[in-house]
């Protein structure tokens, strides 16, 4: 009997019309949509990358897709998180990612995971899938699922987004090639990177990015192309051009080197837990009391110019993060000074380096003008 793959014995009508395109290509062919079908992919993130990874991932006939995320459908996603719809707001994303990968490609078998990565789950749940897709957009779950990969001996899609920018890359140290620590050792200090909620990004640019991911896995899982293992592919969207810059692998890297020292995962403090922790913080329900009984403060907004302009809270001065040093003159020094920003993580940054300047009366507003807007005045715009 001839071991020659045979395209009626081996998949469904359904299937031979679904990937008809791809079984054209010499490169996928029936061999290849056999591959994409025994596959198990898991894609941490169902958000802006996560969005179109899912959707071309499934389209492309990969046999099992895991989704992990914890959060829910808000409003301001869906200007790039195209997995999900207005009628999903409040909806968990996983539930809404299922949703539509189903209504895509009834034949692809989606695991959906509720649940927050952290170090007591990530191996557990890395274990039953072959590649692990990095679409989030925190250094703490980024360090996680680089050291759970590693020490798992997966393969890792990265991705990350911010305002016009965007880069990929593929790590697998134990085929030889460099981990996320040979690039970046350690996370950065709390509070030196902004959020893509604080700095903001263009929806389109996740789904650029987010395709490329797709892309990648689809080329591991067929093992043709060269895979950008050793390199990373830098993307921007304002200037439109693509550069390519070379990782090595680090010799002295203490996960993935002949001599690591971290053995297990680690827990790396959230940036904006760790402010919070340093931060001297009041609610918004204190700050509105002080302004209805007309005390004697200064209400700081150092949220950019932009923001301002979409929405503010009445009686407060704008002055940007980044313009505070060299505008100390127009803070006083004997007044109860309170900072907020759009979360609060930027206006924690203030309240320390003001402390730093010889400050003793400042705040930072807990939740900033988000939880403003939520709990106290709602004829302020959210975004």
């Amino acid at each position: 009997m001839s071991n020659t793959p045979s395209l009626n014995a081996d998949f469904s009508r359904d299937e031979r019309l679904r990937y008809a395109r791809h079984f054209s290509l010499p490169d996928v062919g029936i061999d290849g949509q056999k591959r994409l079908r025994s596959a198990r992919v898991l894609i941490i993130g169902a958000g802006g990358l996560g969005s179109p990874i899912a959707l071309y991932l499934a389209a492309a006939g990969v046999g099992t897709l895991g989704i992990v995320d914890h959060d829910v459908v808000d409003l301001s996603n869906l200007q790039r998180q195209i997995l999900h719809t207005t009628q999903d707001i409040g909806r968990p994303k996983v539930e809404s990612a299922h949703h539509q990968i189903e209504a895509l490609n009834p034949l692809v078998n989606v695991m959906p995971h509720s649940i927050r990565l952290n170090v007591d789950n990530a191996l557990s749940i890395l274990r039953d899938y072959d590649l692990i897709i990095d679409a989030t957009d925190n250094f703490p779950t980024r360090y996680l699922i680089n050291d759970a990969c590693t020490l798992s001996r997966k393969p890792l899609v990265y991705g990350s987004v911010f305002r016009f920018e965007g880069m990929v890359s593929v790590f697998a140290p134990h085929l030889g090639g460099p981990c996320y620590r040979c690039w970046y050792p350690e996370p950065p200090p709390p509070g030196l990177m902004p959020s893509c909620a604080e700095g903001g990004v263009l929806g389109v640019v996740c789904g650029i990015i987010g395709t490329l991911q797709a892309n990648e896995a689809i080329k591991w899982i067929l093992g043709k192309g060269r895979r950008l293992t050793g390199s990373v592919l830098c993307f921007d969207a304002l200037h439109m051009n693509f550069n390519e810059i070379a990782i090595h692998k680090d010799s002295h890297c203490r996960l993935c080197s002949e001599n690591a020292s971290l053995k297990e995962l680690v827990f790396i403090q959230d940036n904006c837990e760790a402010e919070s922790k340093m931060s001297d913080n009041v609610t918004v329900e204190w700050v509105n009391e002080l302004m209805k009984k007309g005390e004697d403060f200064v209400f700081i907004d150092v949220r950019n110019p932009d923001e301002y302009a979409i929405c503010k809270i009445k009686g407060t001065k704008l002055i940007p993060l980044g313009e505070l040093g060299h505008r100390l003159s127009e803070v006083p020094k004997d007044k109860l000074v309170v900072l907020h920003c759009h979360h609060g993580g930027r206006s924690m940054r203030a309240v320390n380096f003001l402390k730093s300047q010889g400050y003793t009366q400042v705040k930072n507003l807990e939740g900033g003008i988000d939880q403003w807007s939520i709990a106290i005045d709602p004829s302020v715009p959210q975004y």
